[in-house]
């Protein structure tokens, strides 16, 4: 199932392959990203997404397949423009905040001067100013989480990657992150993100590319994956617990999907007048909720491959286990590859 395509794409992914002994990491794995979006790419935990990011910047090898950047593929000087905040920490545990994010702006050959003016700039812009001296293991996990997206932005980069940026952070925290990722997207950044958390982050991202077992299961707009090929209404009348008044409606008109607390959900047929279920459900009595409900990117998950997104984490621990597969990839730190 996918939905409408999305703009030109700045990277794409073209029939990547990797396999780590007898586990599949990637499996053909085609997609594009596009600029001006945040784009989600989720699944998962060992569905292939750590893999993939990592491929970008040359530290997971693949057997198969390319990377493209504005239509050339992937080489060191473009990786150069390039932001990384890897899922695992990368920063220097005993160095001064400020001295590290500066230290990672002149990596990407930046003028001292500017390398301090960038790193007090993003410091601030994510509510570290008045950490600047301390150690990054006396961070809190949120604020080392910013002080790793700060190594991330601190060159201005074309493109940012981000590796689970959300994992625990409380939602204070995940607010301030998806508006420092909405703010790039508009000024024209490649924003790509990970997450195994499909319904947290449905509403941060515009597009979104979901794998499992290393393959694209969907891929499209947020808006029209949740509206699918058939649009949902809910529909609840007072008294009806059981949402009994619901067999009076015709089959040409949709089916139930679910009955919960008297809201009875309706799959609706195409082309079929929402006001006709209207009308039925005012003869049998008070209508206390009508309105059309947005599918859950986990419900679009599981209805593309059969499993909730924690059955496919079960199942895909299982058989690296069963297959003693090594960790993929390599060392990494924020923002610069290892």
């Amino acid at each position: 199932m996918e939905g409408a395509q999305v703009t030109t794409a700045e990277l794409e992914f073209d029939g990547l392959r990797r396999t780590f002994g007898t586990v599949t990491a990637l499996d053909g794995l085609t997609f594009a990203v596009p600029a001006g979006q945040v784009f989600g790419f989720l699944g998962p935990n060992g569905a292939g997404k750590t893999t993939t990011m990592r491929a970008i910047f040359g530290v997971a090898s693949l057997d198969a397949g390319q990377i493209r950047w504005r239509g050339e593929p992937v080489a060191e000087q473009a990786r150069q423009r390039f932001g990384y905040m890897p899922e695992e920490r990368g920063l220097y545990p005993s160095m001064k905040l400020l001295e590290q994010i500066e230290y990672f702006a002149m990596l990407h050959d930046m003028p001292a001067a500017a390398a301090r003016k960038a790193a007090t700039h993003w410091l601030r812009r994510l509510g570290l100013g008045d950490r600047e001296d301390a150690r990054v293991d006396a961070l809190s996990h949120g604020n080392q989480q910013r002080a790793q997206l700060a190594a991330a932005l601190v060159h201005d980069p074309e493109l940012l990657v981000l590796d689970e940026p959300f994992a625990g952070l409380d939602p204070g925290g995940v607010d301030d992150m998806s508006a420092i990722l909405a703010d790039r997207a508009r000024a024209g950044v490649t924003v790509l993100f990970s997450s195994h958390q499909l319904d947290l982050v449905e509403d941060i991202c515009e597009a979104v590319a979901i794998i499992h077992h290393g393959r694209l299961v969907v891929s499209g707009l947020v808006a029209d994956l949740q509206r699918g090929e058939r649009p949902r209404l809910a529909v609840r009348v007072g008294g009806d617990p059981g949402g009994d008044w619901a067999a009076a409606m015709p089959a040409q008109l949709g089916e139930i999907e679910t009955v919960r607390a008297g809201t009875v959900l309706f799959a609706l047929s195409p082309g079929a007048d929402s006001q006709q279920i209207l009308d039925i459900a005012r003869a049998a009595g008070t209508v206390e909720h009508f309105s059309f409900e947005a599918r859950r990117l986990s419900e679009v998950f599981r209805h593309a491959t059969g499993a909730s997104v924690g059955q496919a984490e079960a199942e895909h621990a299982a058989a690296a286990r069963a297959a003693g597969a090594p960790e993929a990839g390599g060392r990494t730190t924020a923002g610069v590859t290892r």
